[in-house]
């Protein structure tokens, strides 16, 4: 068993602003898929020039903050934010979605798209492969904040949480499985595919069925919000609702009559 190090979550301090550990790993995950972002637009037939990369990420962090944010409020913890609505710009504290974020990025790829004339799953299909860095990186922010944790567990990889779990017993480390399987595998995965001209919306499809299916299978074993529980027959998850559509539009993107393959990303 295991001891989480009790890491502060508060990184370093400027005079009386401090910079916190969580809202680094999302700095981490915008410079990670701005890298490769700018190296995927580097490869020969991309259909992308390198300098609109910081402006399609611009749109991402915008459609990531806010629809992160207010929809972690929406399906989550609605009544907390109408009582204490100064606390909705609280975003060093956690209580971020991810389901809520994916829709404001796919408002903001519409509107890029839209502005630059490039269809929308061309444009998602380019960004997908980056998706997973962040996504990594936000679930370490989590287990730096010793929040998201599991259900008990007797296994040997079981991990205390003297920081928030007054319990004291050992529980999965579920955002370390998230980081390993939303994060690790899904941009290897992404990264392998994507390197040959697909079908578009392919690689958009792949992404949804990825993260949908990982995240359903961790739900298993990561406690729900206490405040809302399970939904149904004692496991079914709000997290586990939220990714069937995911898993649906996914396999609908895979397996629909695929088109003439063109560049990655390029305009029509």
């Amino acid at each position: 068993m295991f001891t989480h190090p009790n890491i502060d979550p508060v990184a370093f301090s400027v005079g009386p602003v401090q910079v916190h550990w969580y809202g680094l790993m999302y700095l981490v995950g915008f410079l990670g898929g701005y890298w490769l972002g700018v190296y995927r637009a580097g490869r020969p037939g991309s259909g992308w020039r390198k300098q609109e990369v910081a402006d399609l990420l611009f749109y991402v962090a915008v459609g990531v903050i806010v629809g992160g944010r207010f929809g972690y409020i929406l399906f989550y913890n609605p009544g907390y934010y109408l009582q204490n609505p100064l606390e909705i710009l609280y975003l060093w504290t956690g209580g971020m979605s991810f389901h809520g974020g994916l829709l404001g990025v796919l408002v903001a790829m519409w509107l890029y798209g839209r502005n630059t004339r490039r269809p929308f799953f061309a444009v998602t299909d380019f960004l997908a492969p980056l998706v997973p860095v962040g996504l990594g990186a936000g679930r370490i922010g989590n287990f730096i904040n010793q929040e998201l944790w599991g259900k008990i567990t007797a296994m040997p990889w079981g991990m205390r949480f003297p920081g928030t779990d007054l319990s004291g017993q050992p529980r999965h480390p579920s955002m370390l499985y998230e980081a390993f399987l939303e994060g690790l595998v899904l941009f290897v995965v992404l990264w392998i595919y994507s390197a040959r001209p697909r079908a578009t919306g392919a690689v958009s499809g792949l992404f949804l069925v990825g993260y949908g299916v990982f995240r359903f299978l961790v739900e298993f074993v990561r406690l729900p919000d206490a405040h809302i529980g399970y939904l149904a027959l004692g496991w079914v998850t709000v997290g586990q609702l939220l990714s069937l559509p995911m898993i649906v539009a996914g396999l609908w993107l895979l397996l629909r009559t695929p088109g003439p393959s063109k560049p990655i990303g390029s305009a029509q």
